[in-house]
Parts: structure tokens; sequence; C-alpha cells
């Protein structure tokens, strides 16, 4: 499947794994990239936050630069969800 993700990556990912995407990441990322919002819901471990964080890294790090972007805020409902989502997003950036 073909997700339209730059080659730093889709080279992160491989390095942490990823050889495929999940269903979660196969039905988010192609909607997150074009601005959409999305709600997903999927069991622990199924790789939630890379269905969010790569077409998010992407729009950031791919934006024209003249243009003004929103930030990102991610909420998490406990200090050590925030760590691990942290440590994710780092790995994959």
């Amino acid at each position: 499947m073909e997700l339209n993700l730059s080659r730093p990556l889709l080279r992160a990912s491989e390095t942490l794994g990823y050889s495929k995407p999940t269903p979660i990441q196969a039905a988010c990322i192609p909607l997150a990239l074009t601005g959409r919002d999305i709600c997903g819901i999927a069991v622990t471990g199924s790789g939630k936050t890379a269905a969010y964080a790569l077409p998010t890294l992407e729009r950031l790090f791919f934006r024209p630069k003249r243009v003004s972007a929103v930030r990102v805020l991610i909420l998490s409902r406990a200090r050590e969800l925030a760590a691990q989502v942290h440590i994710m997003i780092e790995k994959l950036a």
C-alpha cells in the first residue's frame, strides 16, 4: 500500500520495525495527509501514534516556507502516555 510519505519518514518507520501499515495506519494516514480530521480507535500496540504522527510530521516538514502553519498540540490523558508519545515522535522525526 502506498502511503505517500517522504523517504526520510519511510526510513524511520522501517527502522522502528514497520514493514507495512497496520489497519489503523492504512485507514488514517492517507486521510490525515489531505488535512482531514480523523478519529480512530484501535487496541494498544496497533500503531495509533504513528497513524497520526507520520502525516503530521510530513505536513510540518514539507510545508511551503512562506506559508504560515498551525503548530501541533497533542493532548494526552496521562503523563506517562504523553512521555510515550513524545518518545515515539522523536524516533519518527
